[in-house]
């Protein structure tokens, strides 16, 4: 995939350094000044003619304008006083504007999650196994991106319940930890929308209408964290695969990276064997990380979507999910 993301040097003449000095020469004889003419007001040198043959004068100071004063007597003039200058009022200016990261709304997350649907966030297990596991990855994935210029990753899987909505959304949260950063996490699973559920959050409405351009982003995302913003899903769309290949799609995401500056961005998709959602929006990211189950992902499944990926995008690894290994990443 293309990414999607010089002066002038004007040469400044040199100048030497110096001064510049002129040279006059004179020649002939010098013959007598006239007491008055043209040098009315220099005054003649008693000395006469100097040791060079040439008689100096020197400039008599002028005399100074006198003018009447308050007692009737006269006096020197006193200098002109200038108007001191009128005071223009200070300009105006506009309030600087937030920019449209800081114009999306901040909302509490994990608070009205449903039991059943609440996922184990690594944000609050800080020194569990797992979440040194998701930081060891957010490591991993950042150092490829950078090397690559790329910003754009999509998180499935072979088949459903594999857990990507549980790797999306904890390898999101440990992205967001990195000082500076900005990261986006987008629940394009509209087969099975349920990041919003999880994460306890409701959702800005459908996310298929700020996929059409219809909706600002600081009207469809939300942000649980300073440097975390997400887009979530109300509702499931049977023709989501149309909708994630369409030109509008692609503008309001490039619109989306663009103005809110996001350093990285996840995308939640439903899994690669089951249905074409992923396969029609793999022109929209950089590269896939594929999530596996330990306890059902078969090889055969991995080898189908390599094959699928190939030619497509890039595949930047497999997550092994539940690993029975407590030496997995994700065990």
């Amino acid at each position: 995939m293309q990414t999607r993301h010089p002066g002038l040097a004007a040469d400044q003449p040199a100048i030497a350094e110096g001064r510049l000095v002129k040279h006059f020469a004179i020649s002939g004889t010098c013959g007598a000044i006239p007491a008055r003419g043209p040098l009315t007001g220099l005054e003649d040198d008693e000395d006469g003619m100097s040791e060079h043959g040439f008689k100096r004068f020197r400039r008599r100071r002028a005399p100074a304008a006198e003018m009447p004063s308050a007692d009737g007597g006269t006096g020197p003039a006193e200098p002109p006083r200038l108007a001191a200058p009128a005071t223009l009022p200070q300009a105006q200016l506009p309030a600087r504007l937030p920019e449209p990261w800081d114009r999306i709304r901040q909302v509490p997350f994990g608070k009205g999650a449903e039991p059943a649907a609440q996922l184990p966030l690594v944000s609050r297990f800080r020194t569990s196994p797992a979440a040194k596991s998701f930081d060891l990855l957010r490591t991993r994935l950042l150092h490829s991106l950078k090397a690559r210029g790329w910003n754009r990753v999509a998180v499935t899987a072979p088949a459903a319940g594999c857990g990507t909505t549980f790797s999306a959304v904890n390898l999101a949260l440990s992205l967001a930890r990195v000082p500076g950063s900005r990261t986006i996490l987008m629940d394009l699973n509209f087969r099975r929308p349920g990041m919003a559920r999880a994460l306890g959050i409701e959702a800005q409405g459908d996310l298929s209408a700020f996929l059409s351009g219809s909706t600002r982003i600081e009207d469809q995302l939300v942000r649980p964290l300073p440097s975390l913003a997400v887009g979530l899903n109300r509702s499931a769309d049977q023709n989501a695969a149309e909708l994630l290949q369409s030109g509008s799609c692609a503008e309001a995401l490039d619109a989306m990276m663009l103005r809110s500056g996001a350093d990285t961005a996840l995308f939640d998709l439903p899994p690669v064997l089951e249905h074409d959602d992923t396969a029609a929006f793999l022109p929209q990211v950089d590269a896939v990380l594929l999530i596996s189950d330990g306890t059902s992902t078969t090889a055969a499944q991995l080898a189908a979507c390599e094959k699928m990926l190939a030619g497509h995008t890039e595949l930047l690894g497999v997550v092994l999910n539940r690993a029975r290994s407590t030496d997995s990443p994700l065990s």
